[in-house]
């Protein structure tokens, strides 16, 4: 007869695969190429496949920066067109945020480093932008008014 584990009581685990993988789980920061980057084996500590792992990661987070400071839709948009562009545009971001989250839940340092710079320059490359878009609307309505 089982009897229930009290409150607050790990179960045991029901195989040895299980308990091996916890053991192997790394729980701190840590430098290096060996690390498991959202997919099992994969960087495989192989030096390409770490530095791949860092661009992806990076480009990662700076297209999910990019995509989280769109301009908003144009007046005038049909708003089943304007609604179904913004979940879209939505549904891409959230992808590609939860997949940098697991992506650095690795807790490699590079792995870290990499996502901090790309939504840092995402985050520029979106401003950046979008301050050069509110010139442009400032010289042009300034120019309006002048001729007036």
């Amino acid at each position: 007869m089982d009897m229930p584990m009290p409150p607050g009581q790990n179960m045991p685990p029901s195989n040895g695969t299980t308990n091996m993988m916890m053991m192997n789980m790394q729980m701190s920061f840590y430098w290096g190429r060996k690390a498991t980057v959202l997919f099992s084996g994969w960087p495989n500590n192989n030096l390409g496949m770490y530095i791949l792992a860092l661009l992806f990661v990076f480009f990662l987070a700076m297209a999910a920066e990019v995509l989280s400071n769109q301009p908003p839709i144009k007046r005038g948009t049909n708003p089943l067109m304007g609604g179904l562009i913004q979940s879209c545009v939505h549904f891409f971001r959230i992808v590609f945020i939860y997949l940098l989250m697991l992506a650095v839940m690795s807790f490699n340092v590079g792995i870290f480093i990499a996502a901090v710079v790309g939504h840092t320059l995402g985050f520029f490359i979106a401003r950046s932008r979008a301050i050069a878009v509110a010139n442009g609307e400032d010289q042009r309505l300034s120019s309006v008014t002048l001729k007036i």
